[in-house]
């Protein structure tokens, strides 16, 4: 009959209670983990689509280039628009024009009577416009006899400067449409703390 060689037995040690406690701990510890992180990252991609609609549809953003609407507007500004083609006297408006997106102010709507004298002073409905916006008056860029009525559902815009903004004045723009307008502006988010 054969023995078999003796062969140590290596002890099976059995884990304390804390040990088990711990261990259990750490699993939950990491399912909790877990969870908190799938439901943090579902509720940033919820956040982000809703911003993302709100920016589409409601508040669009546009950054200025150029210099027509300096010193209320300068190159580089970033702002916040509604998208409400409602707009009255001295609102900031986008126009779309030629697949371009204008920044400009209203200055008159339908059927009022413009007049810019060659001082650069505007006029609607005979009443002289008091302009704090506009630092050096011009009469700029002009292809218009005035005094001028608005036509019906038009707008007529004008750049905050004047010397240089390519507005209303000009007969490739003229009197813009409420179809045109994109949205007037709510408010500047960059550069941030800047005052108007």
């Amino acid at each position: 009959m054969k023995t078999m060689p003796n062969q140590e037995t290596n002890p099976i040690t059995v884990p304390s209670v804390e040990q088990v406690e711990g261990e259990i701990q750490k699993i939950k510890h990491k399912k909790l983990f877990r969870q908190t992180l799938i439901s943090t990252i579902a509720t940033l991609i919820v956040v982000a689509a809703i911003a993302v609609l709100l920016a589409t549809l409601f508040f669009p953003f546009i950054q200025v280039s150029g210099s027509s609407m300096e010193p209320t507007l300068k190159d580089g500004d970033i702002l916040v628009l509604s998208s409400s083609s409602k707009c009255s006297y001295g609102d900031l408006c986008c126009i779309s024009w030629q697949n371009k997106l204008l920044l400009k102010r209203i200055i008159a709507v339908s059927g009022d009577t413009v007049n810019i004298d060659g001082d650069g002073n505007v006029y609607v409905n005979d009443k002289r416009l008091d302009e704090p916006y506009v630092i050096e008056k011009s009469l700029g860029i002009c292809e218009m006899e005035f005094p001028y009525q608005v036509p019906d559902n038009k707008f007529f815009i004008l750049g905050d400067n004047r010397a240089t903004s390519v507005d209303s004045r000009n007969a490739a723009i003229g009197c813009v449409g409420e179809d045109q307008i994109v949205g007037h502006v709510l408010f500047k988010i960059w550069p941030l703390g800047q005052k108007d």
